[in-house]
Protein backbone atom coordinates (compact mmCIF):
# COMPACT_ATOMS: atom_id res chain seq x y z
CA UNK A 1 0.00 0.00 0.00
CA UNK A 2 1.59 3.66 -1.26
CA UNK A 3 0.99 6.80 0.93
CA UNK A 4 -1.88 7.75 0.51
CA UNK A 5 -2.61 12.52 0.41
CA UNK A 6 -5.95 13.93 0.92
CA UNK A 7 -7.41 17.72 1.09
CA UNK A 8 -9.72 18.07 3.77
CA UNK A 9 -12.03 21.00 3.10
CA UNK A 10 -14.62 22.44 6.42
CA UNK A 11 -16.96 24.81 6.53
CA UNK A 12 -19.23 26.16 8.32
CA UNK A 13 -20.10 28.40 11.45
CA UNK A 14 -16.94 29.20 13.25
CA UNK A 15 -16.56 28.05 16.98
CA UNK A 16 -13.28 27.79 19.12
CA UNK A 17 -11.91 24.04 19.11
CA UNK A 18 -12.85 22.99 15.42
CA UNK A 19 -8.77 22.92 14.48
CA UNK A 20 -7.80 21.31 17.71
CA UNK A 21 -10.22 18.44 17.19
CA UNK A 22 -10.05 17.85 14.05
CA UNK A 23 -6.12 17.59 14.37
CA UNK A 24 -6.48 15.45 17.15
CA UNK A 25 -8.50 12.55 14.94
CA UNK A 26 -5.54 13.48 13.04
CA UNK A 27 -2.82 12.84 15.32
CA UNK A 28 -5.06 8.97 16.33
CA UNK A 29 -3.94 7.74 12.82
CA UNK A 30 -0.47 9.11 12.85
CA UNK A 31 -0.89 11.39 9.90
CA UNK A 32 1.52 13.97 8.33
CA UNK A 33 -0.19 17.33 8.03
CA UNK A 34 1.30 18.65 4.71
CA UNK A 35 -0.83 22.10 4.67
CA UNK A 36 -2.69 24.10 6.39
CA UNK A 37 -4.82 27.33 5.73
CA UNK A 38 -8.35 29.23 7.19
CA UNK A 39 -10.31 32.07 6.24
CA UNK A 40 -13.12 33.53 8.54
CA UNK A 41 -15.24 35.63 6.42
CA UNK A 42 -18.59 36.85 9.12
CA UNK A 43 -18.28 33.88 11.29
CA UNK A 44 -18.29 31.62 8.89
CA UNK A 45 -14.68 29.09 8.62
CA UNK A 46 -13.66 27.86 5.72
CA UNK A 47 -10.50 25.71 6.65
CA UNK A 48 -8.33 23.31 4.78
CA UNK A 49 -6.10 20.34 5.78
CA UNK A 50 -3.64 18.70 3.16
CA UNK A 51 -2.53 15.41 5.05
CA UNK A 52 -0.97 12.15 4.43
CA UNK A 53 -1.68 8.94 5.33
CA UNK A 54 1.51 6.47 5.38
CA UNK A 55 2.00 3.47 3.81
CA UNK A 56 0.58 0.39 6.15
CA UNK A 57 -2.31 2.41 7.37
CA UNK A 58 -5.67 1.97 5.85
CA UNK A 59 -7.25 5.39 5.45
CA UNK A 60 -10.84 4.57 5.49
CA UNK A 61 -11.12 4.45 9.67
CA UNK A 62 -9.48 7.96 9.43
CA UNK A 63 -12.21 9.68 7.10
CA UNK A 64 -14.49 8.22 9.19
CA UNK A 65 -13.59 9.59 12.35
CA UNK A 66 -12.67 12.98 10.70
CA UNK A 67 -17.00 13.04 8.94
CA UNK A 68 -18.03 11.82 12.58
CA UNK A 69 -16.55 14.22 14.66
CA UNK A 70 -17.59 16.87 11.68
CA UNK A 71 -21.31 16.15 12.36
CA UNK A 72 -20.32 16.42 16.49
CA UNK A 73 -19.23 20.25 15.79
CA UNK A 74 -21.75 20.83 13.10
CA UNK A 75 -19.57 21.78 10.23
CA UNK A 76 -19.54 20.53 6.87
CA UNK A 77 -16.44 18.24 5.90
CA UNK A 78 -15.50 17.33 2.04
CA UNK A 79 -12.63 15.08 1.24
CA UNK A 80 -10.55 15.28 -2.10
CA UNK A 81 -7.80 12.20 -3.19
CA UNK A 82 -4.56 13.70 -4.15
CA UNK A 83 -2.47 12.25 -6.60
CA UNK A 84 1.54 12.19 -5.49
CA UNK A 85 2.30 13.64 -9.27
CA UNK A 86 0.02 16.77 -8.25
CA UNK A 87 1.17 17.07 -5.27
CA UNK A 88 4.41 17.36 -6.61
CA UNK A 89 3.83 19.81 -9.40
CA UNK A 90 2.37 21.85 -6.25
CA UNK A 91 5.24 21.20 -4.37
CA UNK A 92 7.20 22.69 -7.06
CA UNK A 93 5.63 25.70 -7.68
CA UNK A 94 7.18 27.11 -4.24
CA UNK A 95 10.05 28.30 -5.88
CA UNK A 96 8.11 30.37 -8.22
CA UNK A 97 8.54 34.12 -7.81
CA UNK A 98 6.23 35.65 -5.21
CA UNK A 99 4.40 38.92 -5.52
CA UNK A 100 2.30 41.77 -3.50
CA UNK A 101 -1.11 43.56 -5.13
CA UNK A 102 -2.28 46.11 -2.78
CA UNK A 103 -5.89 47.45 -4.09
CA UNK A 104 -6.79 50.71 -2.16
CA UNK A 105 -10.20 53.37 -2.22
CA UNK A 106 -12.44 54.67 0.08
CA UNK A 107 -14.23 51.79 -0.95
CA UNK A 108 -14.11 48.83 -2.71
CA UNK A 109 -16.71 47.49 -5.49
CA UNK A 110 -16.55 43.97 -7.49
CA UNK A 111 -15.91 45.30 -10.72
CA UNK A 112 -12.44 46.81 -9.39
CA UNK A 113 -11.57 43.70 -8.02
CA UNK A 114 -12.67 41.41 -10.31
CA UNK A 115 -10.39 43.69 -13.11
CA UNK A 116 -7.69 43.33 -11.01
CA UNK A 117 -7.82 39.96 -10.69
CA UNK A 118 -8.43 39.47 -14.20
CA UNK A 119 -5.04 40.57 -15.42
CA UNK A 120 -3.69 38.29 -12.66
CA UNK A 121 -5.40 35.13 -14.12
CA UNK A 122 -4.20 36.02 -18.11
CA UNK A 123 -0.88 36.36 -17.14
CA UNK A 124 -1.36 32.63 -15.73
CA UNK A 125 -0.27 33.69 -11.83
CA UNK A 126 -2.16 32.14 -8.74
CA UNK A 127 -3.61 33.97 -6.10
CA UNK A 128 -1.87 32.06 -2.76
CA UNK A 129 -3.73 34.50 -0.46
CA UNK A 130 -6.16 37.22 0.06
CA UNK A 131 -6.01 39.66 2.88
CA UNK A 132 -8.31 42.70 4.30
CA UNK A 133 -6.11 44.98 5.77
CA UNK A 134 -8.95 47.28 6.80
CA UNK A 135 -11.58 47.03 9.59
CA UNK A 136 -15.41 46.64 8.45
CA UNK A 137 -17.47 49.39 7.17
CA UNK A 138 -20.51 49.89 8.19
CA UNK A 139 -23.82 50.08 5.86
CA UNK A 140 -25.68 52.36 8.43
CA UNK A 141 -23.36 54.62 9.93
CA UNK A 142 -21.61 57.15 7.74
CA UNK A 143 -17.46 56.80 8.06
CA UNK A 144 -15.80 60.12 8.88
CA UNK A 145 -12.71 58.46 7.24
CA UNK A 146 -13.95 55.68 4.56
CA UNK A 147 -10.99 53.73 3.64
CA UNK A 148 -10.82 49.58 2.41
CA UNK A 149 -8.07 47.66 1.32
CA UNK A 150 -7.48 44.46 0.34
CA UNK A 151 -3.73 42.38 -0.30
CA UNK A 152 -3.54 39.63 -2.74
CA UNK A 153 -0.22 37.22 -2.31
CA UNK A 154 0.38 36.33 -6.22
CA UNK A 155 2.93 33.54 -7.35
CA UNK A 156 4.24 32.94 -10.84
CA UNK A 157 6.41 34.45 -13.72
CA UNK A 158 6.39 37.67 -14.97
CA UNK A 159 8.20 38.00 -18.64
CA UNK A 160 7.50 41.82 -18.80
CA UNK A 161 6.42 43.45 -15.09
CA UNK A 162 6.05 47.11 -17.12
CA UNK A 163 2.87 45.32 -19.23
CA UNK A 164 1.60 43.88 -16.23
CA UNK A 165 1.55 47.38 -14.19
CA UNK A 166 1.00 49.14 -17.29
CA UNK A 167 -2.23 47.54 -17.19
CA UNK A 168 -2.49 48.51 -13.37
CA UNK A 169 -2.50 51.97 -14.19
CA UNK A 170 -5.29 51.92 -16.69
CA UNK A 171 -7.52 49.95 -14.33
CA UNK A 172 -6.53 52.77 -11.95
CA UNK A 173 -7.42 55.85 -13.49
CA UNK A 174 -10.43 54.08 -14.92
CA UNK A 175 -11.93 53.06 -12.17
CA UNK A 176 -10.94 55.60 -9.56
CA UNK A 177 -8.71 52.79 -7.43
CA UNK A 178 -4.91 52.48 -6.39
CA UNK A 179 -3.00 49.33 -7.28
CA UNK A 180 0.57 48.57 -5.59
CA UNK A 181 2.15 45.91 -6.91
CA UNK A 182 5.83 44.85 -5.33
CA UNK A 183 7.75 41.80 -5.34
CA UNK A 184 7.30 39.80 -2.10
CA UNK A 185 11.12 39.75 -0.99
CA UNK A 186 13.22 39.96 2.08
CA UNK A 187 13.46 43.70 1.38
CA UNK A 188 9.51 44.37 1.74
CA UNK A 189 9.23 42.57 4.37
CA UNK A 190 11.89 44.59 6.34
CA UNK A 191 11.24 48.55 5.45
CA UNK A 192 13.44 51.00 8.05
CA UNK A 193 13.29 54.19 6.43
CA UNK A 194 10.75 56.60 4.94
CA UNK A 195 11.37 59.93 3.42
CA UNK A 196 8.69 62.44 3.06
CA UNK A 197 8.67 65.46 0.40
CA UNK A 198 6.46 68.30 2.73
CA UNK A 199 4.46 70.55 0.65
CA UNK A 200 1.54 68.81 -1.15
CA UNK A 201 2.59 65.87 0.92
CA UNK A 202 2.81 66.07 4.54
CA UNK A 203 0.99 69.17 4.23
CA UNK A 204 -2.04 70.09 1.77
CA UNK A 205 -0.49 73.30 0.64
CA UNK A 206 2.49 74.83 -1.14
CA UNK A 207 4.30 77.29 1.44
CA UNK A 208 6.21 79.24 -1.18
CA UNK A 209 2.61 80.21 -2.67
CA UNK A 210 0.84 80.73 0.55
CA UNK A 211 4.04 83.43 1.26
CA UNK A 212 3.51 84.77 -1.85
CA UNK A 213 -0.33 85.56 -1.51
CA UNK A 214 1.36 87.60 1.87
CA UNK A 215 3.35 89.29 0.02
CA UNK A 216 0.90 90.20 -2.81
CA UNK A 217 2.60 88.07 -5.93
CA UNK A 218 0.58 85.15 -5.28
CA UNK A 219 -0.48 84.13 -8.80
CA UNK A 220 3.47 84.72 -10.33
CA UNK A 221 4.49 82.44 -7.92
CA UNK A 222 1.53 79.65 -7.84
CA UNK A 223 2.30 79.56 -11.78
CA UNK A 224 5.91 79.31 -11.68
CA UNK A 225 5.33 76.53 -8.45
CA UNK A 226 2.57 74.79 -11.11
CA UNK A 227 5.27 74.26 -13.97
CA UNK A 228 8.03 73.02 -11.82
CA UNK A 229 5.79 70.51 -10.64
CA UNK A 230 4.56 69.44 -13.34
CA UNK A 231 8.54 69.21 -14.83
CA UNK A 232 7.48 71.76 -17.47
CA UNK A 233 10.66 74.07 -16.17
CA UNK A 234 13.69 73.55 -14.19
CA UNK A 235 13.46 73.07 -10.47
CA UNK A 236 16.10 75.02 -9.81
CA UNK A 237 15.50 78.15 -12.31
CA UNK A 238 11.82 77.98 -10.74
CA UNK A 239 13.13 78.10 -7.05
CA UNK A 240 15.62 81.23 -7.98
CA UNK A 241 12.47 83.15 -9.77
CA UNK A 242 10.04 82.65 -6.90
CA UNK A 243 12.26 83.08 -4.38
CA UNK A 244 13.39 86.90 -5.56
CA UNK A 245 9.43 87.52 -5.77
CA UNK A 246 9.34 86.81 -1.72
CA UNK A 247 11.97 89.66 -1.78
CA UNK A 248 10.78 92.48 1.10
CA UNK A 249 8.50 90.06 3.12
CA UNK A 250 8.53 90.28 6.88
CA UNK A 251 10.18 87.61 9.35
CA UNK A 252 7.30 88.18 11.43
CA UNK A 253 4.75 86.07 9.24
CA UNK A 254 6.48 82.59 9.05
CA UNK A 255 5.75 81.65 12.56
CA UNK A 256 1.47 82.50 11.75
CA UNK A 257 1.96 80.35 8.33
CA UNK A 258 3.72 77.10 10.56
CA UNK A 259 0.95 77.25 13.31
CA UNK A 260 -1.96 77.01 10.74
CA UNK A 261 0.00 74.32 8.26
CA UNK A 262 -2.71 72.11 7.56
CA UNK A 263 -1.16 68.36 7.91
CA UNK A 264 -2.02 65.45 5.58
CA UNK A 265 -5.30 63.90 6.65
CA UNK A 266 -3.74 59.85 7.66
CA UNK A 267 -0.07 61.83 8.37
CA UNK A 268 -0.11 61.83 11.88
CA UNK A 269 -1.74 58.26 11.67
CA UNK A 270 1.19 56.91 9.70
CA UNK A 271 4.36 58.56 11.25
CA UNK A 272 2.96 57.42 14.82
CA UNK A 273 2.22 54.19 13.72
CA UNK A 274 6.72 54.28 12.28
CA UNK A 275 7.64 55.78 15.09
CA UNK A 276 6.27 52.95 17.46
CA UNK A 277 7.31 50.35 15.06
CA UNK A 278 10.78 51.29 15.16
CA UNK A 279 11.45 53.63 11.52
CA UNK A 280 13.39 56.77 10.71
CA UNK A 281 11.91 59.35 9.02
CA UNK A 282 12.86 62.34 7.07
CA UNK A 283 12.03 65.54 5.18
CA UNK A 284 13.43 65.72 2.04
CA UNK A 285 11.89 68.99 0.75
CA UNK A 286 12.48 71.98 -1.82
CA UNK A 287 10.87 74.03 0.34
CA UNK A 288 12.04 75.86 3.67
CA UNK A 289 13.34 74.55 6.85
CA UNK A 290 11.67 76.79 9.07
CA UNK A 291 8.99 74.36 8.36
CA UNK A 292 10.49 71.63 7.71
CA UNK A 293 11.65 72.15 11.69
CA UNK A 294 8.44 72.95 12.85
CA UNK A 295 6.83 69.90 11.16
CA UNK A 296 9.81 68.13 12.55
CA UNK A 297 8.63 68.76 16.45
CA UNK A 298 5.07 68.75 15.69
CA UNK A 299 5.07 64.89 14.15
CA UNK A 300 8.67 63.45 15.70
CA UNK A 301 10.57 63.47 12.42
CA UNK A 302 13.67 62.28 12.69
CA UNK A 303 15.58 64.38 9.54
CA UNK A 304 15.18 67.18 7.98
CA UNK A 305 17.06 68.74 4.66
CA UNK A 306 15.15 72.03 3.03
CA UNK A 307 16.19 75.34 1.54
CA UNK A 308 17.03 77.62 4.20
CA UNK A 309 15.58 81.43 3.72
CA UNK A 310 18.03 84.57 3.71
CA UNK A 311 16.98 86.21 6.12
CA UNK A 312 18.14 90.12 6.65
CA UNK A 313 16.57 92.77 9.08
CA UNK A 314 13.56 90.71 10.11
CA UNK A 315 12.85 90.41 5.74
CA UNK A 316 13.45 88.22 3.08
CA UNK A 317 16.33 89.05 1.16
CA UNK A 318 14.76 87.15 -2.07
CA UNK A 319 17.85 84.69 -1.66
CA UNK A 320 18.57 81.43 -0.04
CA UNK A 321 21.13 80.28 1.86
CA UNK A 322 23.80 76.56 0.96
CA UNK A 323 22.82 74.46 -2.02
CA UNK A 324 18.66 74.69 -3.99
CA UNK A 325 17.14 71.08 -2.76
CA UNK A 326 16.19 70.09 -6.13
CA UNK A 327 15.65 66.39 -7.66
CA UNK A 328 19.23 65.48 -7.44
CA UNK A 329 19.48 66.50 -3.23
CA UNK A 330 16.93 64.73 -2.57
CA UNK A 331 17.88 61.41 -3.69
CA UNK A 332 21.86 62.12 -2.46
CA UNK A 333 19.89 62.66 0.96
CA UNK A 334 18.15 59.58 0.80
CA UNK A 335 21.36 57.80 -0.04
CA UNK A 336 23.17 59.46 2.73
CA UNK A 337 20.48 58.94 5.63
CA UNK A 338 20.18 54.99 4.38
CA UNK A 339 24.19 54.86 4.37
CA UNK A 340 24.19 56.92 8.17
CA UNK A 341 21.35 54.47 9.30
CA UNK A 342 23.26 51.45 8.16
CA UNK A 343 19.89 50.86 5.84
CA UNK A 344 20.34 49.18 2.54
CA UNK A 345 18.67 51.23 -0.44
CA UNK A 346 16.12 48.31 -0.76
CA UNK A 347 14.72 48.82 2.33
CA UNK A 348 14.19 52.58 2.03
CA UNK A 349 10.53 54.23 1.10
CA UNK A 350 10.25 57.65 -0.61
CA UNK A 351 6.78 59.52 -0.72
CA UNK A 352 6.04 62.96 -3.00
CA UNK A 353 3.86 64.22 -5.16
CA UNK A 354 6.23 66.87 -7.76
CA UNK A 355 8.24 65.97 -10.60
CA UNK A 356 10.84 66.96 -8.30
CA UNK A 357 10.57 63.49 -6.40
CA UNK A 358 10.75 61.32 -8.89
CA UNK A 359 14.44 60.60 -8.66
CA UNK A 360 14.02 59.84 -5.00
CA UNK A 361 10.77 57.66 -5.64
CA UNK A 362 12.44 55.26 -8.38
CA UNK A 363 15.83 54.94 -6.43
CA UNK A 364 14.03 53.87 -2.93
CA UNK A 365 13.10 50.41 -2.31
CA UNK A 366 9.60 51.65 -2.63
CA UNK A 367 8.17 54.36 -4.34
CA UNK A 368 4.74 56.06 -3.69
CA UNK A 369 2.96 59.34 -6.11
CA UNK A 370 1.19 60.43 -3.07
CA UNK A 371 -1.86 62.61 -4.93
CA UNK A 372 0.35 63.50 -7.58
CA UNK A 373 0.63 65.25 -10.84
CA UNK A 374 -0.15 62.81 -13.64
CA UNK A 375 3.52 62.93 -15.23
CA UNK A 376 4.71 61.85 -11.40
CA UNK A 377 2.30 59.18 -11.57
CA UNK A 378 2.93 57.60 -14.72
CA UNK A 379 6.69 57.26 -13.87
CA UNK A 380 6.15 56.37 -10.39
CA UNK A 381 6.26 52.43 -8.92
CA UNK A 382 3.43 52.97 -7.11
CA UNK A 383 0.53 55.79 -6.55
CA UNK A 384 -1.79 56.48 -3.78
CA UNK A 385 -4.65 59.17 -4.73
CA UNK A 386 -7.49 57.67 -3.12
CA UNK A 387 -7.28 57.82 0.71
CA UNK A 388 -5.04 59.45 2.88
CA UNK A 389 -0.96 59.22 3.90
CA UNK A 390 -1.94 56.60 6.44
CA UNK A 391 -2.10 54.13 2.90
CA UNK A 392 1.36 53.35 2.96
CA UNK A 393 1.04 51.17 5.90
CA UNK A 394 -1.47 49.16 3.97
CA UNK A 395 1.40 48.96 1.27
CA UNK A 396 3.75 47.61 4.16
CA UNK A 397 0.93 44.83 5.05
CA UNK A 398 -0.47 46.37 8.07
CA UNK A 399 -3.74 45.71 9.09
CA UNK A 400 -5.45 48.17 10.93
CA UNK A 401 -5.40 46.17 14.26
CA UNK A 402 -1.79 46.77 13.95
CA UNK A 403 -2.51 50.52 14.15
CA UNK A 404 -5.92 50.81 16.08
CA UNK A 405 -3.64 49.21 18.92
CA UNK A 406 -1.48 52.58 19.21
CA UNK A 407 -4.38 54.61 19.33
Amino acid sequence: MTNEIFLLTISGQDKPGITSSLTEVLAKYGAKVLDIGQANIHDTLSLGIMFVIERGKESAPVLKDLLFKSYELGIKAKFMPISLEDYEKWVNLQGKDRYIVTILGKKLAAEQISEVTKVISEKNLNIDSIKRLTGRLSLVKEEEYPRASIQLSIRGKIDCKRDFTEKFMQISHDLDVDIAFQEDNIYRRNRRLVCFDMDSTLIQTEVIDELAELAGVGEKVKAITESAMNGDIDFNESFKRRMKLLKGLSEDVLQNVAVNLPITKGARRLIDTLKTYGFKTAILSGGFTYFGHYLQKELGIDYVYANQLEIKDGKLTGGYLGDIVDGNKKAEYLKEIAKREGIDISQTIAVGDGANDLQMLNLAGLGIAFHAKPKVKDNAQNAISSIGLDGVLYLLGYHDRHIDLLE
